[in-house]
């Protein structure tokens, strides 16, 4: 039913639920001692340590890392492609790669592209998860202008739920776009068939919204609590007061 609800959202590229503004909450941390790095495991970096998690997300960095970063993102969100330029190189290098954080990113589904990209960037290995949201943010104004006509011609096609995602990567130009992205064609064809893929997604965006009160996107938890911001520069100090220097 949740999927089903999905495609029936408008095939339209809005803004809703995407963006909030940053509250306070850096101001009520209390000032942690600072912690020390962690070396990585032999011939690697934290930041080539990548797992998926049993809610669906994707971790990167040391799974025993004290301050964890939960970040629920919709790929077809600005603001999230706003922190992802301007955010997330400082996160990853400057605090994951020392030990002492860890990035989950969780996929917030807004709309049937939304889902069909989320769908995508799952076809590759846990390795490239973060590579490839990271080319979806970067190259977002350019897939928003090829898939602008394709909600009125999928409308009009009346296809069944079951092929709404392929058609999607077909006429959207996603499948073209992944592809020379290192997921061949016929690989997307098949993963953009999963329907149990796009079930948990749905499943998976409407728990974050019960569990960590997530109304907009992006959204970061910090072990365990919604720190109410949205910008690096609201996140940043938060990380900082828990002991990240």
């Amino acid at each position: 039913r949740l999927v089903l609800a999905l495609i029936a959202l408008p095939l339209a590229l809005g803004l809703t639920a995407c963006g909030k503004k940053d509250g306070d909450a850096a101001g009520a941390n209390p000032v942690g001692a600072p912690l020390n790095a962690v070396a990585p495991p032999a011939g690697k970096a934290w930041t080539d340590v990548i797992a998926v998690t049993p809610e669906g997300g994707y971790v990167m960095g040391n799974p025993n890392a004290p301050i964890k970063v939960i970040e629920f993102g919709s790929l077809t969100c600005p603001h999230c492609a706003e922190f992802e330029e301007k955010g997330f190189p400082h996160l990853r290098d400057d605090y994951v790669a020392k030990g002492t954080v860890s990035l989950e990113f969780r996929n917030f589904v807004r709309d049937p592209y939304d889902t069909a990209m989320a769908m995508l960037i799952r076809c590759g290995s846990p390795d490239s998860f973060f590579a490839l949201t990271e080319q979806v943010y970067a190259n977002q104004k350019d897939i928003f202008e090829q898939l602008k006509p394709v909600g009125p011609a999928l409308q009009a096609a009346n296809l069944p739920p079951a092929d709404i995602f392929k058609a999607i990567g077909e006429r959207g130009g996603l499948m073209d776009f992944f592809a020379a992205r290192g997921i061949a064609k016929d690989q997307a064809a098949q993963c953009l068939a999963k329907a149990d893929t796009a079930t948990k997604l749905a499943n998976d965006t409407s728990k974050a919204g019960d569990t960590y009160n997530v109304t907009g996107t992006p959204t970061f938890i910090v072990n365990g609590r919604n720190v109410e911001v949205a910008t690096w520069e609201a996140l940043e100090p938060i990380l900082k007061q828990a002991g990240a220097r």
